[in-house]
C-alpha cells in the first residue's frame, strides 16, 4: 500500500456535472480524489483541469450497475492509495414519464443505477473504512428525495429511497467513526437534463398524459434558465467531506431551500396546491 499522506476522495460519475465539479474541488481541497466514470473516453475535462492547476486526481474506469467492475475498481484504489476518505455517490440519471407509463423495465433500469449503483458501490467502501474507524459516505440526493412532482415517480422514488437508506446507514456507522450525509440539489445547470430519459410510452402524443408532460416540460426548461451552476454543490460536497461535525442534509439552491421550507410549515394538502400552482 502508497504511505500516501493526503486523504483520499472516490467520486462516482465524474465524467461532467455535478461529479466534475465535486472531484474538481476536493482535490482543491487538497484530497486525493478519484474520478470515477463508466466510460473513460470522457476523461479529458478530469485531466486538462488536472494539468492546468496541479491537481491530484486519477480517473478510474467504474460502473457503478457492474459487480466486477466496481469490486476491481475499489480494490485497485485501496491499492494505490493505501485509504479511502470519502465516498461522493454521484452516479445517476432521469427517467420521466407518468406512473403508468413507465414501463417496469425501465424502473429497473433507473433503479439499477441510482439505488442499486450506491448500495453496490458503498458496501464495497465501508469494509475498508470500518477497518480505518472513520469515512464519509456522501449520497448525491435530490430535492426530489424530499417532494413529488407529476412525471417524475421513477426518479422521485429512486432520491425516496437514498434519503431513507442514508438516514439508517447514519445511526449504523457512527459507532465506527463514518458519517452519512446526503447532499440536496434543487434544479442545477448540468447536461444532467438533456441526459433524461422519457419512457417510451410517454412519448406516444395519444398518451393519456401527455399534456400534463408537455406542460412540466415548458415548466422544466424555465427552471434551468435561472439555475445555479454545478460548483455551488461542489461546494456543499467539500463541506460534508471536511467539517468535522457535519450536518445529516445539505439543501444546495435556493428553490430546494424554498420548498423545503414550505414542505415542513405546510400541510400536506397545502404543499399539493403549491406544487399544483407552480406546474400549472
Amino acid at each position: 500500500m502508497s504511505s500516501n499522506n493526503k486523504q483520499v476522495a472516490v467520486v462516482t460519475g465524474s465524467s461532467s456535472g455535478i461529479g466534475l465539479e465535486a472531484s474538481i474541488q476536493l482535490a482543491r481541497s487538497g484530497f486525493l480524489t478519484y474520478a470515477t466514470m463508466r466510460n473513460l473516453e470522457k476523461q479529458n475535462v478530469v485531466h486538462l483541469t488536472n494539468e492546468q492547476e496541479a491537481l491530484s486526481i486519477r480517473t478510474v474506469q467504474l460502473d457503478v450497475t457492474d459487480d466486477k467492475s466496481v469490486n476491481k475498481a475499489i480494490q485497485s484504489i485501496l491499492s494505490e492509495a493505501g485509504r479511502i476518505d470519502v465516498l461522493v455517490n454521484n452516479a445517476g440519471f432521469a427517467v420521466t414519464g407518468a406512473f403508468e407509463d413507465v414501463a417496469l423495465d425501465e424502473v429497473k433500469t433507473q433503479y439499477e443505477t441510482n439505488v442499486y449503483g450506491v448500495i453496490r458501490t458503498t458496501q464495497a467502501v465501508l469494509p475498508i473504512m470500518r477497518k480505518q474507524r472513520s469515512g464519509r459516505i456522501i449520497n448525491i440526493s435530490s430535492g426530489a428525495g424530499i417532494f413529488g412532482y407529476p412525471g417524475g415517480s421513477t426518479y422521485v422514488s429512486s432520491k425516496f429511497a437514498i434519503e431513507g437508506l442514508t438516514e439508517c446507514m447514519s445511526y449504523e456507522l457512527e459507532q465506527f467513526g463514518i458519517k452519512a450525509i446526503l447532499v440536496e440539489p434543487g434544479v442545477i445547470k448540468t447536461n444532467f437534463g438533456s441526459g433524461m430519459v422519457l419512457a417510451k410510452k410517454a412519448q406516444d402524443p395519444k398518451s393519456p398524459y401527455s399534456q400534463l408532460m408537455q406542460m412540466m416540460s415548458s415548466v422544466v426548461v424555465k427552471l434551468y434558465e435561472g439555475a445555479p451552476g454545478a460548483e455551488l454543490v461542489g461546494k456543499a460536497v467539500v463541506e460534508a467531506a471536511t467539517n468535522p461535525n457535519p450536518k445529516l442534509r445539505y439543501l444546495v439552491g435556493k428553490d430546494v431551500e424554498q420548498l423545503a421550507a414550505a414542505k415542513k410549515s405546510m400541510s400536506d394538502e397545502q404543499f399539493q396546491g403549491l406544487m399544483k400552482q407552480a406546474v400549472s
